[in-house]
């Protein structure tokens, strides 16, 4: 598994509650590898250990049984977590605490600044992040004038000027309006596309997940389904039996193949939707839609 960039094997964790009371597991045994560049989505319902997952991938936890490994690098060796920590960049539901300045570029700037790099450096990258994630008109605005999609753009931004090889995004649109989840899903996809960065989106939205690579499901701290979306996706009865759902073109042709009409079990968009329910009109009508 040398070509996997990260690599969790038997890893083991759980959360100490009252003491004297048995810790509560919350990942159990789980084994998972991820390949640089890839686009990983993660589901599962609350408790099911994703986000205990994703903060591992980071070595903001450590592993109590089995080990995490980050381009190499074991998680538990205390000399790695600093590399460990500029290589895997984490963004977290609420952008507001992750904003820590008054104006925007100060705000991309601060972790370069803690990290000693130099003014000009910094100055070039922190245009060149603010560029990416299509705020660089909004350099020099005050954060809380911003809204949510852009506040959270701006936390993004702040994570890509120190250059990780990774991004883990745990639930980073669940605050969001409509408008403001397009905005940072297309950000991701684009990090992902052109810049060949790794990402791994902890998310409870169908559709996002439905636009990646690959989706890992999670329930109990174990993995039950990795695939790529559509295979994931057709697996209806077993993701609602774990408290999910599926995309809303999914869900109606589950539907309507339970009605007996013949469509595809691995649907996912509207669009394919509408084109596979037009394939079976013509044959029946001899028409096109």
């Amino acid at each position: 598994m040398k070509d996997q960039f990260l690599q969790a094997q038997h890893l083991s964790f759980a959360y100490n509650t009252e003491e004297g009371e048995t810790p509560v597991p919350v990942l159990r045994e789980l084994s998972t590898a991820i390949p640089k560049g890839q686009f990983v989505a993660v589901l599962g319902h609350n408790g099911s250990g994703k986000s205990t997952l994703a903060k591992h991938f980071n070595a903001i936890l450590l592993p109590q049984g089995g080990t995490v490994y980050v381009g190499g690098m074991d998680t538990r060796v205390e000399e790695n977590l600093l590399p460990i920590r500029q290589t895997v960049g984490m963004v977290f539901q609420n952008p507001d605490n992750q904003i820590v300045a008054t104006i925007v570029e100060e705000d991309v700037a601060f972790a370069l600044e803690n990290m000693g790099v130099a003014p000009d450096d910094i100055r070039r990258r922190v245009d060149e992040a603010l560029k990416t994630v299509g705020m660089y008109e909004f350099r020099e605005h005050a954060p809380h004038q911003l809204s949510g999609g852009q506040k959270q753009r701006v936390a993004i931004a702040g994570v890509i000027a120190m250059r990780p090889a990774c991004i883990v995004l745990d639930e980073p649109t669940a605050m969001l309006d409509p408008k403001g989840r397009r905005e940072v899903i297309g950000t991701i996809r684009s990090l992902n596309r052109e810049f060949g960065i790794t990402v791994v989106l902890i998310t409870h939205y169908m559709d996002e997940a439905a636009r990646a690579d690959r989706v890992i499901v999670m329930n109990d701290g174990q993995i039950i389904l990795d695939d790529v979306p559509k295979k994931v996706f057709s697996h209806v009865a077993a993701l609602k039996e774990v408290g999910l759902d599926v995309p809303q073109a999914t869900e109606l042709s589950y539907e309507l193949r339970g009605a007996g009409v013949n469509l595809p079990d691995d649907i996912l968009d509207d669009e394919e939707f509408v084109r596979e329910l037009c394939k079976l009109l013509n044959k029946r009508e001899g028409e096109g839609c």
